[in-house]
């Protein structure tokens, strides 16, 4: 009677595990992914799509995604992920304070977080690992190529993205240098929140000011295309052979495509995939680097080829 009893009591063991493992999706990888919409730019739907097609059900995981430019969106957001109880949390934030108590909550109930795209102000024990874009570097190398062209003059309207992202503190950090030191002029410094109307009024307002300028510093591809539509309304040249400077961030191939072709003079590339090397460490378990750092250049419109556009372009 006993050996029948451990016999019975070992197969209900066996059934509880196999039920266990079915009811987890064949162990799935549970993820949460924590990102601004596609719709913020070209930048974020290339960003967005490479997020969903490495972190995709064939593949093992069970995603939950979350798309806000709010930081206290995704604070909340982040928070009910902790409650569902995912294995991962990936995040890019839509600005860089206010994540230390959620993230100890995170580290509180075992789960590991990974920054992707951005920075965020936190202490680094509180995340896996950053793979992420150095934005410093890329307002230092816009801005260095800017100063480069050794103009007559600097007189600059300054369209930022969203503030307090990682993205708008970095690009904007070196052209603010310079209007503290005298070197530009700052006609107008406003941001658009990453988005392409808005730029658009801001250049027409000083269009319609009568205040000169000859720079347009944009902090995404999608402002700077704004500002270029107010000025060709208002019949003002601009690009390699017209009277203003347009600098934009992304590089989307449409963007690219207009440097080619004159009419724009810069533009700063920012790499939107972060997934696969993300995926990796999550794999093997190990990061090599608290913090991984995309490659990025800036592209000059005289110096620009189809290959260029071909090899680092996003989008179509």
């Amino acid at each position: 009677m006993k050996k029948i009893l451990s016999i019975a009591v070992a197969v209900l063991a066996a059934a509880t595990l196999f039920v266990g493992c079915k009811g987890k999706k064949s162990g799935a990888i549970k993820v949460g992914i924590i990102n601004n919409p596609p719709s913020e730019s070209g930048y974020r739907a290339a960003n967005v799509k490479d997020m969903e097609e490495v972190f995709s059900p064939a593949k093992g995981y069970e995603v939950k995604t979350f798309y806000s430019l709010k930081n206290d969106e995704q604070l909340n957001a982040a928070s009910q992920f902790i409650t569902e109880g995912v294995d991962y949390i990936l995040l890019s934030a839509a600005a860089t304070d206010g994540w230390d108590a959620v993230l100890k909550n995170a580290q509180k109930a075992g789960i590991k977080v990974f920054l992707f795209d951005r920075m965020i102000n936190t202490d680094e024990s509180l995340y896996e690992a950053a793979v992420v874009s150095d934005m410093a570097n890329q307002g230092n190398t816009a801005v260095a190529w800017l100063k480069s062209l050794n103009l007559p003059e600097y007189k600059v309207i300054h369209i930022q993205g969203a503030m307090g992202s990682d993205a708008q503190i970095g690009r904007t950090a070196a052209l603010d240098k310079e209007f503290a030191a005298g070197t530009m002029t700052k006609v107008v410094q406003q941001t658009a929140t990453w988005d392409e109307a808005e730029a658009k009024k801001i250049v027409e307002s000083v269009i319609n000011s009568g205040e000169d300028f000859n720079v347009v510093y944009a902090e995404n591809d999608g402002m700077a295309k704004g500002a270029v539509a107010a000025l060709d309304e208002a019949g003002i040249t601009h690009g390699v052979n017209g009277k203003v400077k347009i600098m934009g961030f992304d590089c989307n191939k449409w963007a690219l495509r207009e440097l080619l072709a004159g009419n724009w003079d810069y533009d700063g590339q920012c790499s939107p995939f972060q997934a696969a090397v993300i995926e990796d460490m999550i794999k093997s378990g190990k990061v090599p680097s608290k913090k991984v750092i995309s490659e990025e250049k800036g592209f000059d419109a005289t110096k620009l080829t189809q290959a260029d556009i071909d090899k680092y372009g996003l989008g179509d």
